[in-house]
This record gives C-alpha cells, sequence and structure tokens, in this order.
C-alpha cells in the first residue's frame, strides 16, 4: 500500500469514483437514496484542482482504494486551525486497517505545515465515522452545520484534535 499526494498523472475520474461509491455506502440511510443513485461520474473530480486543497490517495496494488483532501481552515471562526475536508474509501476497504494510515498520514502533514489544532465535520448520523474519529483522540466539539443534501435537512457536527 503506498499513500502519497495525488499528481498530474492520477487518473481523477477514479479517484472521484472512490467519494461516489462512499458516499452510496456510507450515507445509505442517512441522505436519500434518490440523491445518493444519481450521484453523476466524475462528481468530484474539479476539487483536486481547488487552489489551496491538499489530497492524498492510498493505492493498493495499482488500484486508488482511498483519498483525502485537506487544507488551511476554510472557515474564518477557525482561522488557525488545518482542516480535514474528507477521507473516503472503496467500500472493499474500509474497516480493514486502512484509513487508521490515511488519517494518520493526513493529520501528520498538517502538524508539519504547523497547525497545532486541526478539525472536521462528519454528519451527526454517520455513527461509524464518529466512532473512526473518537478513536484517533478527536472530540466533538457541539458546534454544527446545516446542510439540505437530495431534500432532507441534516447536521454537520466539528470534530477537533489537538497535538499540543
Amino acid at each position: 500500500m503506498e499513500i502519497r499526494y495525488i499528481i498530474s498523472s492520477d487518473n481523477k475520474k477514479m479517484i472521484s469514483r472512490i467519494y461516489e461509491e462512499s458516499w452510496r455506502y456510507a450515507y445509505k440511510g442517512i441522505i436519500p437514496q434518490s440523491y445518493l443513485d444519481a450521484i453523476p461520474e466524475g462528481q468530484w473530480v474539479n476539487n483536486f484542482d481547488i487552489s489551496g486543497w491538499y489530497t492524498m490517495v492510498c493505492v493498493e496494488n495499482g488500484e486508488y482504494i482511498g483519498t483525502s483532501s485537506f487544507c488551511k481552515s476554510r472557515f474564518e471562526q477557525y482561522f488557525d486551525f488545518g482542516e480535514i475536508i474528507s477521507i473516503y474509501f472503496l467500500p472493499n476497504y474500509i474497516r480493514k486497517g486502512y484509513g487508521k494510515k490515511l488519517l494518520e498520514a493526513v493529520m501528520s502533514e498538517l502538524n508539519k505545515q504547523g497547525f497545532k489544532e486541526i478539525f472536521l465535520w462528519v454528519l451527526e448520523e454517520n455513527y461509524n465515522a464518529r466512532k473512526f474519529y473518537e478513536k484517533f483522540g478527536f472530540k466533538c466539539t457541539g458546534d454544527y452545520l446545516e446542510d439540505n443534501i437530495g431534500g432532507k435537512v441534516l447536521k454537520e457536527v466539528r470534530y477537533v484534535y489537538s497535538f499540543t
């Protein structure tokens, strides 16, 4: 298994596919099924070129199996924080230890960038992801965002990790 930054020759459609399949798997029963079924191929391709965002991929035997994007906080009120925007895996690679390795790599990169604290948002109803982050020492802050995804109002809760 290799974890590395995305490079120009990477197949961004295949990396987007990780998001697409992961959303359909992880958010089943949380986000309306009609929305999940309608996610178009390549939905996330343009996200890999956003200025200031960094993306890492997890590759196993030549196949893209996981990805994570991160940056300096996109939220003014959390100005000094690093932010993990996303971490997704193909469903067949979930709960096999790959997520731990990718999250550790991303956290290390954010720490190298000088951030003493990092945060992420997770859907309140995504209990599997919340348990995963809590195992790493992320703490739920009580801060939340409301989103409307597929016509359903959903809450995202903020988790924070401190390197100090």
